[in-house]
Parts: structure tokens; C-alpha cells; sequence
């Protein structure tokens, strides 16, 4: 039978399905299209996205795929006001190996996450198409056009915005939205202008901007709509294209051509009451939209999945008990909750600034571009061991339980350089020993925590940390501290995995 069924093959359903599939777990992948999307939507992903896919054993394929630091070329009415670039400096550290987002089209991620499943087995089912579900306490049945059924133990929606499976559930979709749209879309060729940049014209008539993608011919076009006489928006095409480009540059000479993927854009901000019912769950679009300021769309969809795959996997391995599947909702939707105000502030910082010369796409900038700050230190799946006891290890920096784990240099058992990211890929716990006094390999631990001593002459590691003493610091599979203990305190970390439920 099969284990999983995931309902759409957008990059949360593909990152959860790699996610699920390198640990063993008999997924499908169901889609109701016809053939793959070949519009760009999306394009940036930010460093803590390129961290996940990098664990899923896509780092280099994006790295060669995709283009770092892209300079944003700004104009007011026409003429060319200034330059500047959101990255600019940002080079990776012995933290943070990413330290800039990645520019690469939806459309290419998703074939590079195809790819990555292919590699474990599985591949997407097209023209596969989810009309009801029934579910009880053993399982999940999904029905399917054309009188199809597939059995499952769990089913995860991952199938957007207008979710069939969430609509099916009743769950409410909370929030509201702009009935016309604000924005065409669409991917066109261009002539004389410099693909360098992202060219973004603003001015009183509203905005217009030409994004392009590497190794490729191919602009992504969005612009404020053009209107008929009546005022009312005209659908996307490319003579619109062509008639927006002359309109807002004021030049004659750019070009447009072979427009693909013809596009409108509403504002919605909504999210889904809970993320799961029974034995389904929500993740991405289908629990949550917002507006595209601060490209966190396709990212924050992208950590959901992250999120809920070890859990699920877990469950369905054994380590831990059906209860941990709660904890998804727990840290993701007040993540999902921070994501619609942010977005939804910076996309009204864009459009108020959009008659100031120099403003561009930035001002709608959410403060935490990179992803990497976003942590979980509310969730009961957070413990610290180490405050408020007589013998407490003095924790001086900032990083927390909940907190994401940072990469860091060590020596490894053999005396050569290592990494932690290294340590960490994959599928299981890793219980890091900080300090000559704490041994992670004593604790007795299960087969699917990994004990790794860290050698640390120079305290780099526990600089990371926070850590000026010697601790246990237990990581969660996706890279979230989960457990910061004394270095001697073995058994808080197998009472934290007893915990779990398994």
C-alpha cells in the first residue's frame, strides 16, 4: 500500500516527497495537470531554502543552475535613477554557507526536484486528479477522477491556493482579498535592454519590470495592468506587453517577443484555520498565500515541507509517535501568520513608494530576507536544559532550542577539517558533544541519532552556539536545535526521544 499520497507536484509537494522517499517511505505524487508549468513564477531562492535542498543533494545542481547577487536597475518615469543590489558583500561563513539568495526560475527548480525524486524511485502522476477523500483512524482513501482509488496512511495537500483537498475538508480559508488584478505577469524575450540587472520602472502610471533569468533568452515581465477605455484591466498579451513597455521606458527601441505564460496577479492574503485533520495535512499555497514582497512564496512552502517531512517520516518509521505530526501546525502556522503580515506591509511600502523616484521592489523588503533567523523557540519541541540549574552551562550568545543549528568548522575523528552541515544530512537526530568532558557516543542513543564529538580547540563551535562551557546539544533532523543539555546529561536526551512518542 502506499504510505503517503502527496496532492501537487509544486516544489513543497516535490521537496516533501524527496524528503519522504530518501527515508524509505512509499510515496505518490499526483498531479492534476496535463503537463508540467512552464511559466517562471517564482524566482529567488533565499539561503535557508538553498540549505534544504542542498541536504536533499541538490546544492550543486542549483549553485550551476542559478545566479547570485543580481543588481536591481531602478528608473522613475522613464529615466534612470540608481542601482543597487539587496546581497551586495554578502559572502558565505563558517555559519551560514549561503549567504545570498539564488535566482532561478520556479519552472527549473522544480524539474531539478523532479530530477532528485527520479533519483529514489518516484516520479510525478500527471493528469491525476483528486475529487473526494475518505479517511478514518487507519488510514486515507483518495478518489480520483475517472473512479481511480489509491489507499494511504496519510495524505498531504500541497495542491495551492484554490486546494480541492482543503475544500473538501471544509477547512475555513481565512482572510481576504482584491477582486481585480493588480499585476500582469508573463515571460517574454528581450531586445536592447542589459541582462545584467532587474530593470524596475516606477512612476505615476505604476510599475513595469524585466527580470532576467541566466543561461537563457528568457525575462520574467511584471507590470501594473494596462486599461481598456471603461478603465477596466486588459488581459495579458504581448502586444499589451509591448504597448506597457513603451509607455513606462519611454523607448522606442525594446523589444518584446515570444510571450509564454500569460498571467494575471491578485492580491490575497489568507490562511488556512489549521493544518491538519485527521490523517491530512496542508502545506504551501494550500495553507497559506500572500503577496510576493520579500519573495517568500515559494520558500516558506518549500520549509513547510521541510518541516513536516522528518515528522512524518518518523512517525511512519517508528521513532515517534503520531502525536509529533501536531507539532507541524504548532511551529508552521505562526510562521505562516508572520508571513502574511510582513508581506502584506511590504507590499503596501511598494505601492506607496511607487511614486517616489529611487524606490523599487526593496521597499518592500521584510527584514528577514535569508530564512535563517526563523526559528521555532515557542514549540514543545524545544527544551533547554541548561538554565536555571545549579550546574548550568553559561550560554552566551543568542542561538536558542528552537533556533536553526549553524554550520560550523571542526576537526573531525581523524584529525581532518569537517563540517557540521556534513554531520547533519540526512534523515536522522544528531547529538553534538561540545567540550573535552561531553561524550555524545556514551548516551546509549537509538540507531537514528547520530553522536558526534566535536573537537573544538579554538571554540569556534561552541562560539556558535552560545555555549562557553561544555553541553549536549541534540539537532533535529531538519537542522533546529531541539535539546540543549549538560555535557553529562545523557539522560535528558533520551528522555527528550522517549518523549516523542514512539
Amino acid at each position: 500500500m502506499t504510505t503517503v499520497v502527496i496532492a501537487g507536484a509544486g516544489p513543497t509537494g516535490l521537496t516533501l516527497a524527496c524528503g519522504l522517499a530518501r527515508q524509505g517511505v512509499a510515496v505518490r505524487v499526483i498531479d492534476r495537470a496535463e503537463r508540467f508549468p512552464a511559466g517562471s513564477r517564482g524566482k529567488t531562492l533565499n539561503p535557508r531554502s538553498l540549505e534544504v535542498l542542498a541536504d536533499l543533494g541538490l546544492g550543486e545542481r542549483l549553485a550551476a543552475a542559478g545566479r547570485t547577487h543580481l543588481p536591481f536597475r531602478k528608473y522613475f518615469d522613464g529615466e534612470f535613477v540608481n542601482e543597487t543590489e539587496p546581497f551586495a558583500g554578502a559572502r558565505p561563513t563558517a555559519t551560514t554557507p549561503y549567504a545570498a539568495s539564488l535566482w532561478l526560475p520556479q519552472t527549473r527548480v522544480e524539474r531539478l526536484l523532479r530530477e532528485r525524486l527520479a533519483d529514489h524511485g518516484v516520479r510525478v502522476e500527471l493528469a491525476t486528479e483528486l475529487v473526494d477523500l475518505r479517511q478514518d483512524g487507519a488510514g486515507v482513501e483518495v478518489r480520483l477522477a475517472g473512479g481511480g482509488r489509491i489507499a494511504a496512511e496519510y495524505l498531504v495537500a500541497c495542491d495551492g491556493g484554490r486546494s480541492t483537498v482543503r475544500k473538501l475538508l471544509g477547512i475555513p480559508f481565512v482572510g481576504d482579498g482584491d477582486p481585480e488584478p493588480v499585476m500582469v505577469c508573463g515571460d517574454v524575450e528581450v531586445e536592447g535592454l542589459d541582462p545584467a540587472a532587474w530593470h524596475q520602472w516606477f512612476g505615476p502610471r505604476g510599475a513595469f519590470m524585466l527580470c532576467p533569468f541566466p543561461g537563457t533568452r528568457r525575462w520574467q515581465l511584471q507590470a501594473s495592468p494596462e486599461t481598456d477605455a471603461d478603465g477596466r484591466p486588459v488581459a495579458p498579451s504581448l502586444e499589451s506587453f509591448q504597448r506597457l513597455a513603451a509607455l513606462h521606458t519611454g523607448r522606442a527601441d525594446l523589444r518584446l517577443g515570444n510571450a509564454t505564460w500569460l498571467s494575471t496577479w491578485r492580491v490575497n492574503v489568507r490562511m488556512a484555520e489549521r493544518f491538519r485533520e485527521g490523517r491530512v495535512l496542508l502545506a504551501g499555497d494550500c495553507a497559506h498565500v500572500h503577496p510576493t514582497a520579500g519573495g517568500l512564496g515559494m520558500n516558506t512552502g518549500i520549509q513547510d515541507a521541510w518541516n513536516l517531512a522528518w515528522k512524518l517520516g518518523h512517525v511512519l518509521r517508528g521513532f515517534a509517535g503520531p502525536g509529533l505530526l501536531d507539532t507541524y501546525q504548532e511551529e508552521r502556522l505562526p510562521v505562516a501568520a508572520w508571513t502574511l503580515d510582513v508581506t502584506s506591509a511590504g507590499m503596501a511600502a511598494v505601492t506607496a513608494g511607487s511614486a517616489t523616484p529611487g524606490t523599487g521592489v526593496e521597499a518592500g523588503r521584510v527584514g528577514e530576507l535569508t530564512g535563517l533567523a526563523l526559528g521555532y523557540r515557542w514549540s514543545s519541541l524545544a527544551v533547554d536544559r541548561t538554565d536555571g540549574e545549579p550546574a548550568a552551562v553559561d550560554r552566551a550568545g543568542s542561538v536558542r532550542a528552537g533556533d536553526r543549528a549553524p554550520d560550523s568548522r571542526y576537526l573531525g575523528p581523524d584529525g581532518a577539517p569537517a563540517r557540521l552541515f556534513d554531520r547533519f544530512a540526512g534523515d536522522h537526530f544528531t547529538l553534538l558533544g561540545l567540550g573535552p568532558g561531553a561524550r555524545p557516543e556514551a548516551a546509549g542513543l537509538p540507531g537514528h541519532v547520530r553522536p558526534v564529538a566535536v573537537d573544538d580547540p579554538d571554540g569556534a563551535v561552541r562560539r556558535a552556539y552560545g555555549i562557553t562551557g561544555e553541553a549536549l546539544v541534540l539537532v533535529r533532523p531538519d537542522h533546529h536545535i531541539a535539546l540543549t543539555a549538560r555535557a553529562d546529561d545523557h539522560e535528558a536526551v533520551l528522555g527528550y526521544l522517549a518523549g516523542l512518542g514512539a
